[in-house]
């Protein structure tokens, strides 16, 4: 029998790093526009390439974990989007600063090649007890 485990009127993380890059209209218009009741009047645009976002998490998350892990490679992801999340600048150096750490998010022609092309980028990155899910996307 279905029950409801969560529901929001927000969006999530990292549903948001999935959803918002696929947006082609600049997000401050949307937002003024929404504010002055004035959405009616905006035509979205929706990028159609697939997108896939998988989400760096720091060892141990959702229980305890240790911060300032410098974390290393975030130059080296070119076509992919990295979106920071439990990050900080310590002494010039990046370093985790939470439990979901860094979202990596792809966009490719169907989601299978975002899917790769997100796993492929996070083998750039590295940080201490770093971990990330293996299964996204295996159910579909």
């Amino acid at each position: 029998e279905p029950f409801v485990i969560e529901y929001n009127v927000r969006m999530g993380d990292p549903e948001s790093e999935v959803v918002l890059p696929r947006i082609k209209n600049d997000l401050v218009d949307l937002f003024e526009a929404t504010a002055t009741q004035k959405l009616d009047g905006i035509s979205l645009e929706i990028d159609q390439r697939a997108a896939a976002t998988i989400m760096l998490v720091s060892g141990g998350y959702p229980e305890a974990y240790d911060n300032g892990k410098e974390i290393i490679g975030i130059e080296h992801i070119g076509d992919s989007i990295v979106f920071h999340a439990g990050t900080a600048v310590k002494d010039g150096v990046t370093v985790t600063n939470g439990g979901r750490v860094i979202a990596v998010t792809s966009l490719d022609t169907d989601f299978k090649q975002a899917l790769k092309k997100s796993y492929r980028n996070i083998e750039e990155l590295y940080f201490d007890k770093m971990y990330y899910r293996t299964d996204i996307g295996f159910d579909l």
